[in-house]
């Protein structure tokens, strides 16, 4: 990057398991994080939202942190810049916003050390740093990724086709995943896995499908998370039983939680969302939509970096 010019990374939030897709599915949604990235001297953070504000603002922010792993692992070294950043994206809200710094990193590093990583690369590297798939599945590619992370390979099947709105639920606490992770059980029995894998199948068919009633009733079947985790989050099933009153064909915790989200055809979403709010005041409503370019990266010149 030359002096003057300006490098722009936009990375959409995103909601994970969506049930029963427990650490393999991911929704990308159309709320974002947004980088300016200039040269500069030395390694300076510039918050844009107050959301942002207790963050480092040198080089130990955690994108920059992302961003020179990357770039080392290539056997490059990330230069010294100037970060503006903002985001729409809840903290600690089950929204993905770890995921999408992430993925914030490494194309940060691959743009300015011009790694020329693909898709691929990107995908690998970013649900290693995340410890699974979807989150940073969905940031990257936009769209509904199923994916899974084995020991020598990640792969993603991504589906863009889908005619779907959602209404998230967001309280006002975070939760961190760390602390919804222990409520889970260490293991299955057989027989329970079984039954819990092949919830996930028909919720992924139906889905692609565009049988939203069957993939509902998969959401609210899921066996591997959301029955232990509805002690932490005490408006998951008040939203289960008034949001499908309500028109909504499914209903989902986010990821790990706090936030929820509610399911929708296209075009219900804005009465869903008027009608929730007169029930539950206490949370906040966001009407969303699928995001489906993903991460996105652009000069100051206009031309988008090549991202196969």
């Amino acid at each position: 990057m030359m002096e003057g010019e300006m490098l722009t990374i936009e990375v959409p939030a995103s909601s994970a398991n969506l049930g029963p897709g427990f650490d393999s599915i991911g929704l990308a949604l159309n709320l974002y994080l947004k980088l300016e990235i200039t040269h500069s001297e030395t390694w300076t953070v510039v918050p844009l939202t107050s959301n942002l504000t207790d963050f480092p603002t040198d080089e130990s922010h955690f994108i920059f942190q992302i961003a020179m792993k990357t770039a080392k692992a290539y056997g490059k070294v990330l230069p010294t810049c100037t970060m503006e950043i903002s985001s729409e994206i809840p903290l600690a809200r089950g929204l993905g916003s770890s995921a999408a710094a992430i993925v914030a990193g490494i194309e940060l590093a691959d743009a300015l050390c011009e790694l020329k990583l693909s898709k691929q690369d990107k995908f690998g590297l970013a649900s290693a740093y995340e410890g699974h798939p979807d989150n940073a599945g969905a940031s990257l590619y936009g769209g509904l990724v199923i994916g899974v992370m084995m020991e020598n390979y990640t792969d993603a099947v991504v589906l863009h086709d889908l005619d779907f709105e959602v209404v998230a639920a967001i309280p006002q606490e975070e939760l961190l995943t760390k602390e919804s992770r222990k409520v889970l059980p260490s293991h299955l029995k057989f027989h329970e896995a079984v039954k819990a894998g092949a919830v996930g199948n028909v919720l992924v068919a139906a889905l692609a499908n565009g049988q939203f009633e069957l993939a509902g009733k998969m959401m609210q079947s899921d066996l591997y998370h959301q029955p232990y985790r509805k002690e932490l989050i005490p408006h998951l099933a008040d939203l289960e039983e008034k949001a499908i009153k309500y028109g909504a064909f499914g209903v989902a915790l986010s990821g790990a939680g706090p936030s929820v989200l509610c399911f929708t055809r296209s075009g219900y979403s804005a009465d869903l969302m008027r009608k929730l709010k007169e029930d539950m005041p206490l949370l906040d409503f966001k009407s969303l939509r699928v995001d489906h370019g993903g991460s996105t990266v652009v000069m100051s010149n206009g031309n988008k970096k090549a991202m196969s």
